[in-house]
C-alpha cells in the first residue's frame, strides 16, 4: 500500500512539474512575442517621423530633376562670330514654379517674372550666364521701333555675340493675344487690315538666328500690338522697370550713317551692370504682395 501511494504522488508532482514547465515556456513566447510587437511599433514609429521631418506628408512635389532634359548644343569660340567660352549650364534645371530675372542697368532696375513651367531652358541659361556674369558691361543694341522692341544680351554689344551653346525652342506663341482696346475708335477697314500680334507688352523673347538656336540676346516688346513673327521663345514678363525701356524707346534710334531710324542703335544708351536670377519664390509685386500667375504673352522676334 504505502509502495502504491508513493508512486501516485511521485506521478503527480511529476504531471505538476510538467504543468508548470508549460506555463514558464507560454510565458517567455508571450513576453517573446510582446518584445518583437513594440521592437515592430517602435521601427515604424521611427520611419514615420524621419518621412515627416522630411516633408514626405508635406504634399509638396519636389521640382528639381536629377538630369537635364535640356539639350545643349556646344559651339566653338572663335573671333568671328563672337562666341565666348562659357562651358554649357549644369543638368538638373527646374521645371515648376517661379524665379525672378533682375537686370541692374545704368538707366535702373528691370525685373522679369520667369514662368518655369513653361520655359525652363530660358531660365535655366540666364541664372548660368548670370552666375558668369557674361553680360555685366554690355549695352542694349538694337531698337527697333516698327515691331516695338530693345534688343540685349550680347556680350559684345553689336548683335554677333553670345555663349558657347545653344538651345531648342520652348513656348512658341501659336494664338494671337488679345487686342488691346484704346480710346480711340479706329475705322473698319483700319480694324480689319492690322496684323495680328502674338506677343504682348512687356514679353521678354530670346533671340534666334533660326530654329532652335537660342542663346543669350533677348527682346523686350516695350508696346501693345507689336507685329513680331511667332517664331521666338517666350522667356517671362517684365513686372519692373518697363518704364525704362518705354524711356529708351521713346528717344528712337540711329541707323549706321548716325542719322535717325526705325530700327538701329538706341540713341538713349541702356548698360547692363548685372544680370541674376533668384530663388524659386511665389510671385510678388514691388510691394513684395503676391500678385498671382501672369498671362503668359506670346514670344516676340527677338531681333526685329
Amino acid at each position: 500500500m504505502a509502495s502504491n501511494r508513493n508512486r501516485q504522488r511521485k506521478l503527480e508532482r511529476a504531471r505538476a512539474e510538467r504543468r508548470l514547465a508549460r506555463q514558464a515556456h507560454q510565458a517567455r513566447r508571450k513576453r517573446q512575442v510582446q518584445a518583437g510587437i513594440g521592437a515592430s511599433l517602435a521601427i515604424v514609429l521611427i520611419v514615420l517621423g524621419v518621412t515627416w521631418a522630411l516633408g514626405g506628408f508635406s504634399g509638396k512635389p519636389d521640382t528639381t530633376t536629377t538630369a537635364s532634359s535640356c539639350l545643349w548644343v556646344p559651339k566653338t569660340p572663335t573671333s568671328n562670330d563672337g562666341t565666348a567660352d562659357t562651358g554649357t549650364p549644369p543638368a538638373g534645371e527646374l521645371h515648376s514654379g517661379f524665379e525672378t530675372l533682375s537686370i541692374k542697368t545704368n538707366q535702373g532696375d528691370i525685373e522679369a517674372l520667369l514662368d518655369l513651367s513653361k520655359a525652363p531652358c530660358a531660365a535655366a541659361s540666364f541664372q548660368y550666364l548670370g552666375t558668369k556674369a557674361l553680360l555685366n558691361g554690355s549695352t542694349c543694341h538694337r531698337l527697333n521701333t516698327d515691331v516695338k522692341t530693345l534688343t540685349c544680351g550680347d556680350p559684345k554689344s553689336d548683335g554677333t555675340g553670345g555663349p558657347s551653346y545653344q538651345f531648342a525652342d520652348e513656348n512658341v506663341p501659336t494664338e494671337p493675344v488679345p487686342a488691346v482696346t484704346t480710346t480711340a475708335s479706329p475705322s473698319p477697314t483700319a480694324s480689319a487690315a492690322a496684323a495680328p500680334s502674338y506677343y504682348a507688352k512687356g514679353t521678354i523673347v530670346l533671340v534666334n538666328s533660326g530654329a532652335n538656336t537660342n542663346g543669350s540676346q533677348f527682346s523686350i516688346i516695350y508696346g501693345d500690338g507689336s507685329t513680331l513673327s511667332a517664331a521666338y521663345s517666350i522667356v517671362g514678363t517684365v513686372t519692373k522697370g518697363l518704364d525704362i525701356v518705354e524711356k529708351v524707346a521713346a528717344a528712337g534710334a540711329v541707323g549706321a550713317d548716325g542719322k535717325p531710324a526705325v530700327e538701329g542703335k538706341p540713341t538713349t544708351t541702356l548698360t547692363i551692370q548685372q544680370l541674376s536670377v533668384a530663388i524659386p519664390g511665389a510671385p510678388t509685386s514691388e510691394t513684395g504682395a503676391p500678385t498671382g500667375e501672369p498671362t503668359p504673352t506670346s514670344p516676340a522676334s527677338a531681333a526685329a
